[in-house]
């Protein structure tokens, strides 16, 4: 792959060569020569960078060309502790103009494709001269800095343009897929008062249109302040000349100057919506320069992309992986996107659309790998993905038998890079090494410049043991807040009030003695359905209000096979049973409601579920129970309003093990989507 000094940076290789070699070694070559550093390896490499944050952070900027800061690069990057750090006092910049660099290059920008194998593509060229177009036309619309721009869309060039279109006014971004319900989209975008909709009239999805214009109309009257509605025609039938609607083909017309408005480092670039596991979502919003930063990083160093390459992450804008996706534009890299099913026409569709279009890196979610491998899917007798170095793998843990299966069935040669991270950062903790052997099972190694360690209990760090991610140091690409949290309290009490100063993510981990992480699962109940997250309290606001329910819990189970069972418990309104009948309503009230890739595998009948003496549900200690925990370290039953509701689950955990795998229906026919890191 290209070196990152082509990628973006103005800096040579540090012998003087051309050499194609790995970006993150040429990074290491570098700083060794720079300050007089011995590094002998990555792992040396990384440890410099989270004993000497300042000076790791500084470089970056120098070494990828970044904008002078007025009177030059402060002394420190950081300063403060975490959450209330501040970084690069007085820098101004905007994420597009790092696009835009690329703007002279050959070849394509962004590649896009459908399922019927129809597709379009965007030259550099032509993509600058659409987002100019488009920033014209919302600038028309009195969109300015700070307005808000969302996004009702599938995973096409024109949301890539709109993003970019966004940012350049510093406006902010927020995007969802529209196989959310209009309820479960505007709960979401709707708390951003948006001034603009960009969305489509439907999407493209197992061989059938899905015509979403009722949804468009529906979300429309629930976001109050917007003054136009931007719609993409994906069914070749336009918007229909409704009041407030305007064509996309008309607002991308024309050739305009694109200069970007300069913006403080922690302008808010995007705002991306949580699970919404504890009730309503919340907004979390990231900076242009952290993000900027943040993802030249990882494009660069962990990815090893560069101009030329092709990217493609099976993804939604729903998912945070879509904004990780466009970051390829950052370093050159071509994007790729797909408007359908990763398993039609066929059920190895993923892995022929990424030999037929020389795919550098494809990433998926473990599900989908599970899926192929249990239905045996042989790709490699297939393809010969004369390009693929990478297949990256997110959203859940990969288990060691897909890892066997991509090796053995994909290609021998490829990097595995297993990735953990999240939404909350917009990037990856830990993930895979250009220059480190990946083993099954695990995590390559903590990403440059995190200070990533497992805690015990005790708040000790641990070591071939298994504790609570931790993040010792700041990130850049840490949020600048939530949406509507004036006084960070709700920031502060999701990521530190367990270990103050100290960012506590939600997962159970081993660091192991060489390096590696292992992820063992969420330490919270939000359902990571084939990667794609979503928070329980959708799927119940979808079904409680049925008669015949009186109440509901819903868990997603991991399983050491790689499967993922969501079951849903049912208590059932005085004189009811659960028959067919009931459980289709149930689940045409989730498709319509909440989402159609959320539909239980199953529902089951219980007399009573236990709550906390407050009334809320206990959805993680019932979740490891049947992920096989002894009761007694899942929770504290006196904490319980009725103990005794444990006993159903106690017994539906030793009548289907964990080591049977599961009934998901997902592994037969994979799910559409990746997931969140």
């Amino acid at each position: 792959m290209t070196t990152a000094a082509a990628a973006g940076g103005t800096n040579e290789p540090a012998d003087g060569s051309d050499a194609a070699v790995p970006n993150v070694e040429h990074l290491r070559t570098w700083v060794e020569q720079r300050h007089g550093v011995a590094l002998s390896d990555y792992r040396a490499l990384h440890r410099w960078t989270v004993e000497s944050p300042d000076t790791f952070w500084l470089d970056l900027w120098a070494y990828f060309g970044l904008p002078p800061v007025p009177g030059g690069l402060p002394s420190v990057a950081a300063v403060g502790r975490m959450p209330d750090v501040t970084w690069f006092a007085g820098a101004r910049l905007n994420y597009v103009d790092q696009v835009m660099r690329h703007r002279h290059l050959s070849g394509p920008a962004v590649v896009f494709r459908t399922e019927d194998g129809a597709g379009d593509e965007l030259s550099w060229p032509e993509l600058h001269r659409q987002v100019a177009a488009l920033t014209h036309t919302l600038s028309d619309l009195g969109v300015a800095a700070g307005d808000v721009v969302v996004g009702y869309l599938p995973h096409l060039p024109q949301t890539i343009v709109a993003f970019l279109a966004t940012a350049s006014l510093g406006a902010v971004w927020s995007a969802c897929g529209q196989d959310y319900a209009a309820s479960s989209a505007a709960e979401r975008l709707g708390q951003l008062r948006p001034k603009v909709l960009v969305t489509a009239n439907g999407y493209h999805y197992g061989g059938k249109d899905h015509d979403r214009r009722q949804a468009v109309r529906e979300l429309r009257s629930q976001l109050p302040d917007l003054v136009a509605t931007i719609v993409v025609d994906r069914l070749g039938i336009g918007p229909h000349g409704e009041h407030g609607l305007l064509a996309w083909v008309d607002v991308v017309q024309g050739r305009h100057p694109l200069s970007p408005v300069q913006v403080p480092f922690d302008h808010p670039l995007w705002a991306l919506s949580s699970s919404g596991t504890t009730g309503k979502p919340k907004q979390i919003v990231h900076g242009h320069g952290g993000v900027l930063l943040e993802h030249l990083k990882q494009m660069a160093f962990h990815l090893d992309l560069g101009p030329g390459d092709r990217y493609f992450w099976y993804t939604s804008p729903s998912w945070m992986m879509w904004n990780f996706q466009v970051a390829g534009l950052l370093v050159g890299a071509t994007v790729f996107c797909y408007d359908g099913s990763p398993a039609h026409p066929q059920p190895d569709q993923l892995w022929a659309l990424a030999d037929e279009m020389d795919i550098d890196v494809l990433g998926t979610s473990p599900a989908y790998i599970a899926g192929c491998r249990l239905a045996d899917v042989r790709p490699a007798d297939t393809y010969a993905f004369a390009r693929l170095s990478t297949v990256g793998v997110t959203g859940s843990v990969l288990p060691p038998d897909s890892y066997d299966w991509v090796r053995s069935h994909v290609s021998p040669g490829a990097k595995v890079a297993s990735t953990t991270g999240g939404t909350d950062v917009v990037s990856a903790f830990a993930g895979s090494v250009p220059t480190l052997a990946d083993r099954p099972g695990e995590i390559t190694a903590p990403c440059l410049g995190v200070a990533v360690e497992a805690w015990d209990d005790d708040g000790r760090p641990v070591v071939d043991q298994v504790g609570e991610l931790v993040i010792v140091e700041p990130l850049p690409s840490m949020p600048v807040g939530f949406w509507d949290d004036p006084d960070r309290a709700r920031l502060h009490a999701t990521y530190y009030d367990t270990y103050p100063g100290v960012w506590r993510h939600g997962d159970l981990v081993t660091l192991t003695d060489r390096g590696s992480l292992v992820v063992h699962g969420r330490s919270d109940s939000t359902l990571n359905r084939n990667g794609v997250r979503m928070g329980t309290a959708d799927i119940y606001s979808a079904v409680e209000p049925l008669a015949e329910i009186a109440e509901a819990l819903v868990v997603g189970v991991e399983r050491p096979d790689g499967s993922y069972w969501m079951p849903m418990f049912v208590v059932l309104a005085d004189g009811c049973r659960l028959d067919a009948a009931l459980e289709s309503r149930i689940s045409a009230a989730i498709r319509e409601h909440a989402s159609p890739r959320h539909v239980p595998d199953e529902v089951i009948a219980v007399p009573a579920l236990p709550h906390t003496r407050t009334g809320k549900k206990v959805e993680v200690p019932i979740k490891r129970i049947l992920q096989g925990a002894d009761v007694s370290s899942a929770l504290s039953a006196g904490a319980l309003d009725d103990a005794a509701a444990l006993g159903f689950f106690v017994t539906l955990a030793e009548e289907r093990p964990p080591t049977t795998g599961s009934t998901d229906q997902t592994t037969s026919t994979p799910a559409p989507r990746g997931g969140t890191l």
